[in-house]
């Protein structure tokens, strides 16, 4: 029997042994116990079956080369065994092969079609040009480095991967000279050399007003290398929090490769983050495409929650890990004594009290495929420990899930679950309350979104009170609708979409008239903040897919007013063309503005590249930051609604909302919540509506441009003294790179 028949037997077995195990190991070693695991299972993946393990499936079609075969299957295999090279980061031998096929073909020792010909003059376009961005972007990199449109000190130095990219790309247009994908790659290697627009040749070149954007900012600049954040990765997700407790917001990142590490970067007050996954007691923690944080025991400690087993079908059968912070910068693994070690690949998971008792519930968003992997909702206990309750409330959903998303879309006091999938229209389950001793959710399915759904949250856009919804859209089967998206040509491409909450839950799709929306395409991580601190949240999206043609920027929308939402990608130097996974925006610096963090990385194994924080240049708005404090309602707030009333310089008065959360479901925001309040010359109250009780609790005499600590139930505000810090810059920085 092959081994990948075995795999679902030897996977049963194992987690036989596993529960075994939680009988025989003290809790103390759950930690050693999960690492002992994840290492395990990540040993013993199958190249067969995950697609992404490139460098054993190269290594595995190699060794059956010497068996007799008809040169076309030679030819093939070859190819194949080329790409996954490539794939591997291993760019220059599987370049060689490639051009030994060529060579073959056109000598004429085997008959090949045009279009074979065209592909293998495409591949090896895409190799070069990955070959250029290995050896300048992340060997030599500079704050500009792959920032679309490419200048300064993002030109390439090192022209080789570039210049032969080129003359690939300029063979395959002669021949297809309206292959719109292909010229856009071509204008992409120009401008990597610094010769676009004038040097592309007349009839390929693509003008550089495209990327232009709608309005002016003041550049934000890639912090991450100085500050000691760069971690060099693939695909992943982000968390940022106080971990520890001293006012100063620390990040946590993971990459998706079986045995890549999480990371935990303790922001130090001094401008520099210091790597201190070790001391944290996170060694072990290996994998993870998407992490998620809450203080789900109710301790005032923000723990950890880590995704596993994403894209990977049956091998994703990988353990999550929810790790328990224990306040001192140390974390310990409590995913069997929780009850929350089950064996799905997971995507995308979010806390929420449903039930409204004070303790946070989490649902797990699983994908199914050809075998079903149910979602999963886990009610609290009240003790830490978790039991699924999905099936009897009718949330054991069955999809391939890529996003969820919890809000109050009627505002009724019962917080609601949005599910983001593939290939299937995406669900809104509405919180019915408890019914005759059960708690209820109705199915509905008022806004279908894209074929391909990915990153989605709830936010209220245009501060009316009533949440709204994003959706972003990830297919694309063309490749030329990279260009179409910036030149205001119609594609195919999925886009993202936007619904405004007309009021009591009934939604309206706005993408068409909202502005940028619909040009955003292969959304990935997404999430938002208020980048100007005007009230108004804006939004970011990585980009991409697997491919490593996918070459499209990251994309940043700024939100004029609550009408509509204009592009400052390229103003703001956002526009990163490497793919963007999981985004969190915080004000790191405890200057009043929100900086914006995002992992960076593709999910091929050597689609590396390092991740990025880019330093908000400040604005003369007004701001507020709140430490909200639940006492009946869950310890974080985690689904309260915040509202400010200010007074602008017009006179008149407006209110900005906020739901309380890590805001997008691919990379998550600080809990507490940061509010901009633009040109105010007066702040009338802060109002929290707490999420167990649902009543309404106000503060007046709070000061702009303050911290404060609310607790529930408590009349007095306490203000938090911020520690202020500046990032260090790399101009001043031993090791810049």
């Amino acid at each position: 029997m092959p081994y990948t028949r075995l795999l679902p037997v030897f996977l049963s077995l194992l987690w036989a042994n596993c529960v075994v195990a939680q009988l025989a190991y003290p809790a103390r070693d759950d930690s050693e116990f999960m690492a002992n695991v994840l290492t395990r299972l990540a040993k013993r993946a199958d190249p067969l079956a995950n697609i992404y393990l490139n460098k054993q499936r190269a290594e595995g079609m190699s060794s059956i080369m010497d068996q007799p075969m008809s040169m076309g299957k030679r030819i093939n295999m070859g190819v194949r065994i080329a790409q996954e090279r490539i794939r591997a980061g291993d760019t220059r031998a599987g370049i060689a092969d490639l051009e030994r096929i060529l060579a073959i073909v056109e000598d004429g020792q085997v008959p090949a079609t045009d279009g074979f010909i065209f592909m293998l003059h495409d591949q090896l376009g895409i190799a070069w040009l990955r070959l250029g961005e290995q050896e300048n972007c992340l060997e030599n990199h500079t704050t500009d480095s792959c920032l679309l449109p490419i200048q300064g000190n993002g030109i390439h130095t090192l022209e080789e991967g570039s210049r032969r990219a080129i003359e690939h790309y300029e063979i395959n247009l002669k021949k297809r000279p309206n292959h719109l994908g292909t010229r856009w790659l071509l204008n992409l290697a120009y401008m990597t050399l610094g010769e676009h627009p004038d040097g592309v040749p007349e009839p390929w070149r693509l003008p550089a007003e495209i990327f232009d954007g709608d309005e002016e900012i003041e550049r934000f600049e890639d912090v991450a290398a100085s500050v000691g954040v760069a971690a060099v990765g693939l695909a992943g997700g982000s968390a940022v929090e106080d971990f520890d407790g001293d006012g100063l917001m620390d990040i946590v990142v993971s990459s998706w490769g079986l045995f890549d590490p999480l990371r935990y970067f303790h922001n130090g007050g001094d401008g520099t983050f210091s790597d201190r996954t070790e001391q944290a007691g996170l060694g072990g923690q290996i994998g993870g495409l998407n992490l998620e944080q809450a203080d789900y025991d109710n301790d005032g400690d923000i723990d950890l929650l880590v995704l596993r087993g994403a894209w990977m079908g049956e091998e994703g059968r990988i353990p999550n890990s929810l790790l328990r912070n224990e306040g001192d910068g140390t974390f310990v693994d409590v995913t069997r004594q929780s009850g929350l070690f089950t064996g799905h690949p997971s995507n995308s998971a979010a806390f929420a009290d449903y039930d409204n008792d004070g303790w946070l519930d989490l649902f797990v968003g699983n994908e199914s495929g050809r075998q079903p992997h149910p979602c999963q909702l886990f009610r609290s206990r009240g003790d830490g420990t978790f039991v699924d309750v999905a099936p009897a409330l009718g949330l054991d959903h069955v999809g391939f899930v890529k996003g969820v998303t919890w809000g109050d879309v009627d505002n009724d006091g019962l917080i609601d679950l949005y599910v983001s999938q593939f290939y299937q229209d995406n669900v809104l389950y509405k919180n019915a309350g408890e019914v005759q001793g059960t708690w209820r959710f109705t199915r509905s399915t008022p806004m279908p979104g894209p074929d391909q759904s990915f990153p989605t949250w709830f936010w209220d856009y245009d501060n009316d009170g009533w949440l709204d919804l994003f959706v972003g859209g990830y297919n694309m089967d063309e490749l030329g609708d990279m260009a179409r998206a910036y030149l205001g040509e119609a594609f195919e491409a999925d886009h993202a979409r936007m619904y405004r909450n007309l009021g009591e839950g009934r939604f309206k799709e706005v993408t068409d008239t909202i502005g940028q929306v619909d040009r955003i395409i292969l959304a990935m991580g997404a999430n938002y903040g208020d980048i100007d601190n005007d009230g108004f949240p804006d939004c970011y999206v990585g980009t991409g897919i697997p491919d490593l043609r996918s070459l499209t920027p990251n994309r940043m929308l700024r939100n004029a007013g609550g009408t509509r939402f204009v592009d400052v990608t390229t103003a703001g130097g956002f526009g990163n063309v490497q793919k963007g996974h999981a985004v969190s925006f915080a004000d790191f610096d405890n200057d009043g503005d929100q900086d914006v963090f995002e992992v960076m990385g593709g999910a091929y194994e050597g689609d590396l590249y390092q991740n990025v924080l880019y330093e908000n240049p400040g604005n003369g708005n007004r701001w507020l930051r709140l430490y909200p404090e639940g006492v009946q309602s869950n310890r974080g707030s985690v689904g309260g609604r915040v509202r400010v009333r200010v007074l602008d310089e017009d006179g008149a008065t407006r209110d900005i909302h906020h739901l309380i959360g890590s805001g997008g479901s691919f990379g998550a925001n600080p809990l507490s919540p940061q509010l901009g309040l633009g040109r105010a010359t007066e702040l009338e109250f802060v109002e929290i509506t707490w999420p167990a009780t649902q009543e309404v609790q106000r503060w007046r005499g709070l000061a702009f441009n303050r911290a404060y600590r609310l607790r529930e139930g408590e009349a007095l505000a306490s203000e938090v003294e911020l520690p202020r810090m500046r990032f260090r810059r790399a101009d001043h920085a031993e090791h810049a790179h």
